[in-house]
């Protein structure tokens, strides 16, 4: 089993109601990371589903999420679960993940994304090193896209 956990601050030039629009739209962010595909929305803000899929080692992993969205606070703070299986691998991957936006002093919006995520299974026979390498560009994907479409400050 591999646990790891994850966080990261970016300062961007949107106000917060444009940061909040777009990392609110599904579809948005599933296009800044590479590995996410088939995002669906159940129900807006609470429940979605999306695949996961990637090559980890000589696997091919693809495990359909269940993501559950709770907002913590409207405009400002989102926690979020998701959870899948790949059955033909024999991995669970489990994840956490929590959104803060706090306006700046002079404009633009601090972002802040930490979490955690958890695989188990025949995927971590390859080690945690590589899926944590994976998690990681994961991770710096999003960030990539949050500084991309909303700009760095």
């Amino acid at each position: 089993m591999a646990l790891e956990r994850f966080e990261r601050t970016v300062e961007v030039t949107s106000d917060v109601d444009r940061c909040w629009s777009t990392l609110t739209d599904v579809h948005e962010l599933v296009s800044w990371v590479r590995i996410l595909r088939s995002a669906e929305e159940l129900q807006a803000l609470k429940s979605y589903t999306a695949v996961l899929e990637d090559k980890v080692g000589p696997f091919s992993l693809k495990a359909d999420l269940a993501i559950d969205v709770e907002v913590v606070e409207e405009g400002a703070a989102i926690d979020v679960t998701a959870s899948g299986r790949d059955r033909a691998i024999n991995t669970q991957i489990d994840i956490e993940g929590n959104l803060r936006l706090t306006p700046m002093d002079g404009g633009g919006t601090r972002i802040g994304v930490s979490g955690k995520y958890q695989v188990s299974g025949r995927a971590t026979s390859l080690g945690s090193g590589i899926v944590r390498k994976k998690g990681d560009a994961a991770v710096n994907e999003f960030v990539d896209g949050v500084v991309r479409t909303l700009g760095s400050s």
